[in-house]
């Protein structure tokens, strides 16, 4: 949030000097007014495209092997504009970057899921898969799974083999 208040201020502060620049080359005929209609303008437009692009830039950055599972439209009262055209501030995505398959039980997979939003901290949640049994169960809260496919301090979950998250996980490369 900060690196946005920064580049709103320097959009700001780039179009104040160009159009000090742009009055004095004008010899004055641009009216006093357009400097800080200008500033807002600019700072303004900045913040709208910054908003509008951040899913773009954020996904576009991922490695290859990340997989993009959701990304819900927001629309906000106060800023109703995004009724006609809703913004992406959040998105969920397996990371197979790091899945681990089981040396017992090729079925049995451990990846995780990025649980990313636009001005907070990405968070991480490890999930088992059970590919041949359509099952996953979170790793969370002492929950472990172990090489053969035995899970400990949990239970599964059945999701079946048409789930979205389940299908990414269990695809082959």
């Amino acid at each position: 949030m900060l690196m946005d208040l920064i580049g709103t201020l320097g959009a700001g502060a780039g179009l104040f000097g160009f159009i000090i620049i742009a009055r004095h080359l004008s010899g004055g005929r641009l009216p006093k007014w357009t400097v800080p209609a200008a500033i807002g303008g600019g700072m303004l437009l900045f913040s709208i495209w910054n908003e509008y692009t951040w899913y773009n830039r954020t996904t576009d950055a991922l490695p290859a092997d990340v997989i993009i599972l959701s990304s819900p439209t927001d629309k906000v009262l106060y800023r109703p504009w995004t009724y006609l055209f809703p913004v992406s501030t959040r998105f969920a995505a397996l990371d197979r970057t790091g899945m681990v398959k089981s040396m017992e039980n090729s079925a049995v997979r451990r990846a995780e899921v990025m649980l990313v939003q636009r001005w907070v901290a990405t968070q991480r949640v490890p999930i088992a898969f059970d590919c041949a049994n359509g099952r996953r169960a979170d790793l969370l809260d002492g929950t472990t799974i172990a090489p053969d496919g035995t899970l400990t301090g949990g239970t599964w979950d059945d999701v079946g083999t048409q789930d979205e998250l389940q299908r990414a996980a269990c695809q082959e490369r």
